[in-house]
């Protein structure tokens, strides 16, 4: 399936919805048999449970697992694979059951599919589905667990399914799932495993404003569980192991087994109270207080716009470009030299951009003038030959200066951090110290490598005047 054969193709391999992990593509048609194999689920249990464990096996929930797979080569396209979804119910019975038989008290079944915009007959199927196997009597406890966003038009539907629990997100545009809970009435007679923890970030939790949620949270289910809002397996494991970070910035980080220590924290404190967790939330509120007051935030305009980075952990629903622009200004980088400048072709959001910074649109720091809208296509401008720039770096400041043949450096303009420069950019030379430090908080550049760009004929020689192209990165 995974790399294919002389007749066979493999499947197709696609992103596990907006994630960078990626999942091999089920290929369904009409006279397809589902079997049922539980073996490594069962093996992976009972080894679990020798060591002492207390393990909760995950499956892919049916209607999840038919949404994301397409017709097989020599299906009509049109075939619709959750037509198949009662011939795999009972292939989920036996699995089930077996795991029951195997020790498993509960089990969870994963439908992040149903947090997309679903059809009014893709919802009766997930309706179907967890009626069928709520009604199974040879079970284990079944929690149903969505992530990545809110649940939405489904959420009614699983709220009154009978199954014993449901698992969902409540951090950034999820956290609408609160409202959207209490809209319906709670979860009555379930427990709701609440992730509060954001999984998808590798910033620290605010644990007062997750317990708030919590407390909230315990009057519309039986049983609430502090959790993280999806698996952790999109962060780095710990923090303990990076040894290139400043240990300012450190600070702010939670890594899979920091995560999982917020965790264990928020099921204290809403057990115990906050008494039992004061000198977490102290460190906590103080790790909060460092990152909103950090030096490389000093200006307040750039703190607005690292807002939507600290505060916000990297709203999903924030548009990349903005997202981006946020970060760079959170370390203090200017707009346009993060990305690639000089003998290049531009996409045209970069040309864009350079052409709004040339004509003072934008700062470095990317704030744009309000009196002056935006360029949607750069200024037709050719370079000129012999022409160089160049972009000093120091701390706190970023100087461009241009020269050409018939001016010299003493006289040509130049512009600070903050203002616009005078002319194109054309190349960029390193003018500081190879020796200077480069860090993150004094928005220093980090390398420079020469790029040649010579007319047709003339070979590959570094010579002076070469065009180069600039990399920044914190360090």
């Amino acid at each position: 399936m995974a790399r294919g054969t002389q007749d066979v193709a493999p499947l197709e391999m696609t992103k596990w919805f907006d994630t960078n992990y990626h999942y091999l593509v089920p290929e369904l048609g009409p006279d397809t048999v589902f079997t049922a194999d539980s073996a490594k689920q069962v093996a992976e249990l009972k080894e679990a449970l020798a060591l002492g464990l207390t393990a909760r096996p995950v499956l892919v929930g049916p209607v999840t697992y038919l949404l994301l797979a397409k017709p097989a080569p020599g299906v009509a396209a049109d075939f619709e694979p959750l037509t198949l979804l009662d011939r795999l119910l009972p292939v989920y019975a036996e699995v089930l059951a077996d795991l029951r038989a195997a020790g498993a008290e509960w089990v969870q079944v994963d439908e992040p599919a149903l947090v997309q915009d679903r059809t009014p007959a893709e919802l009766n199927a997930a309706e179907r589905a967890y009626r069928d196997l709520g009604a199974l009597t040879d079970r284990p406890k079944l929690l149903v667990a969505s992530y990545f966003d809110r649940l939405g038009d489904a959420l009614p539907v699983l709220a009154k399914a009978p199954v014993d629990g449901l698992a969902l997100d409540f951090t950034e545009a999820a956290a609408t799932n609160l409202d959207a809970l209490a809209a319906v009435g709670g979860l009555p007679g379930k427990r709701l495993v609440a992730g509060v923890v954001n999984g998808r970030n590798i910033w620290v939790n605010d644990l007062e404003k997750s317990l708030s949620t919590l407390g909230t949270l315990l009057g519309l289910a039986d049983r609430v569980d502090a959790a993280a809002s999806c698996s952790l397996l999109h962060v780095p494991l710990d923090t303990g192991l990076e040894r290139d970070i400043e240990p300012q910035v450190l600070r702010w980080l939670a890594f899979a087994r920091q995560k999982t220590a917020e965790i264990v924290t928020l099921a204290k404190g809403l057990a115990q109270g906050t008494d039992t967790i004061a000198a977490e939330l102290a460190a906590n509120r103080a790790d909060l207080t460092s990152r909103a007051g950090s030096p490389i935030t000093r200006d307040p305009a750039v703190r607005s716009r690292a807002a939507a980075v600290t505060d916000a952990d990297t709203r999903r629903s924030q548009p990349y470009g903005e997202r981006a622009a946020a970060q760079r200004a959170h370390l203090r980088l200017p707009l346009l030299p993060t990305t690639t400048i000089g003998s290049f072709p531009q996409t045209g959001e970069l040309r864009s951009a350079r052409a709004d910074l040339r004509a003072g649109r934008i700062d470095a720091t990317g704030t744009r003038s309000a009196s002056r809208p935006r360029s949607r296509r750069s200024s037709p401008s050719r370079r000129r030959p012999g022409s160089t720039s160049s972009c000093t770096a120091r701390p706190n400041a970023t100087t461009w200066s241009s020269t050409s043949p018939s001016s010299s450096p003493a006289t040509s303009p130049r512009s600070t951090a903050g203002s616009s420069p005078t002319a194109p950019v054309t190349s960029v030379r390193r003018s500081w110290p190879a020796t200077s430090p480069a860090r993150a908080d004094d928005g220093a550049l980090d390398a420079v490598r020469p790029v040649p760009h010579l007319p047709p004929g003339q070979g590959h020689a570094h010579r002076p005047g070469h065009h180069a192209r600039l990399v920044l990165r914190p360090r």
